[in-house]
């Protein structure tokens, strides 16, 4: 069963750095992004290619395959749809609110 947080219920805040693959995220509970998993807390996603680093407050860095996929129009609002793997929740997809594309994990 897939879920979709918008922002405002705080799974996740994500905002475009302006002109580049940079995004800033906030994370209010434990989920998995690939096989890593990020604990609560503020994290720096930058995308390069097929690979998403994430680092966290503590310059401690998470890297997770990834995959932009393009949109026909742009996102109205920033989400986040998890999906249960292994009774652990897991990001699938991170919708960026204002933007042409999405992330896939």
């Amino acid at each position: 069963m897939m879920k979709k947080f918008l922002c405002t219920a705080a799974l996740v805040c994500l905002s475009l750095a302006a002109g580049s693959k940079q995004y800033s995220v906030t994370l209010s509970q434990t989920v998995r992004v690939g096989s890593v998993k990020l604990a609560p807390g503020d994290y720096k996603v930058q995308v390069d290619g097929t690979t998403a680093t994430f680092t966290d407050s503590h310059k401690k860095t998470f890297t997770a395959p990834v995959k932009i996929e393009k949109l026909a129009k742009k996102n109205g609002v920033t989400a986040v749809e998890t999906k249960k793997v292994d009774g652990a929740e897991q990001i699938d997809v991170i919708d960026v609110g204002g933007a042409d594309f999405k992330l896939v994990f």
